[in-house]
């Protein structure tokens, strides 16, 4: 019978591939056999990253993007195409938070940074929409493709103090939706778009919020946790099955989907 989890000579697409989540899935990607595009706006990062994965024996590139610049994206699809002659699947992991998009636990939604805000939607929402356009305009050439945004449990359950992340990642959860039916029955059922719904991990992004300066656990932190069954953080390659599932065949007929990954603790109530 056919492995359908093999995604051996698959072009891969992620955003935000440099940082923690990225990574992981990067590598992860290149030692199932597919080639890896990895785009990042951290340079260094990027390339120390494809030289481990070459080194490794896996196959991959890296670019230099701007997830807000058309242009840029467009720039580096047509590297991408040129390097590997077509692209199988998109990874938007390109995302993250800023302090005055937050509220602190003594401020209000008066103290709201209205151009933070705007800039964490611009990142988290246009971040993803621009390169799934760019990108996906070359998988309806083929009428093929597979596309996994990232949402959050902020988008499932709203949380306090993080309302221009959770905003952002909320209309991620509706555009997830809207793109799978948009590319199913305009271009093809071929082309499949899904969401990991990641739980809580320690991250750059957040790392302020859950960890005190001796990395001790915040208050927040320990509500967290009490709150997820499982009763830890995530680990970033506790995801990677699920990316692993979503991007090959194996979920054939699953699109529109949101895949949650957060030890219980959207199912979890008192």
């Amino acid at each position: 019978m056919k492995n359908l989890f093999d995604i051996r000579g698959r072009v891969v697409v992620v955003t935000g591939g440099a940082g923690i989540l990225g990574r992981s899935i990067c590598v992860y990607l290149a030692e199932q056999g597919a080639r890896v595009a990895v785009l990042d706006r951290d340079e260094k990062a990027g390339e120390a990253l494809v030289g481990e994965i070459r080194a490794a024996g896996g196959d991959a590139l890296f670019f230099a993007t701007d997830v807000l610049n058309r242009e840029v994206l467009v720039s580096n699809r047509e590297a991408i195409l040129g390097a590997w002659g077509q692209i199988d699947i998109l990874l938007n992991a390109a995302g993250g938070n800023m302090g005055g998009a937050t509220i602190a636990p003594d401020k209000s939604f008066l103290d709201l940074e209205i151009e933070a805000f705007r800039k964490v939607v611009d990142l988290n929402l246009f971040g993803t929409v621009l390169p799934t356009t760019v990108f996906g305009e070359a998988m309806t050439a083929r009428r093929k493709g597979v596309i996994v945004n990232f949402c959050s449990e902020s988008a499932l359950r709203p949380l306090t103090r993080v309302v221009g992340y959770g905003a952002a990642k909320a209309a991620i959860a509706n555009y997830t939706k809207y793109m799978a039916a948009e590319l199913a029955m305009k271009f093809s059922p071929e082309m499949r778009v899904n969401a990991i719904v990641p739980g809580f991990l320690l991250t750059n992004q957040n790392r302020a919020l859950l960890t005190n300066e001796d990395g001790s656990y915040t208050d927040r932190a320990r509500t967290i946790i009490a709150h997820t069954p499982a009763g830890r953080f995530a680990e970033p390659e506790e995801l990677l099955g699920t990316i692993h599932y979503l991007v090959s065949d194996a979920s054939s007929f699953v699109t529109g989907a949101l895949a949650v990954v957060d030890g219980g603790f959207d199912a979890f109530s008192i």
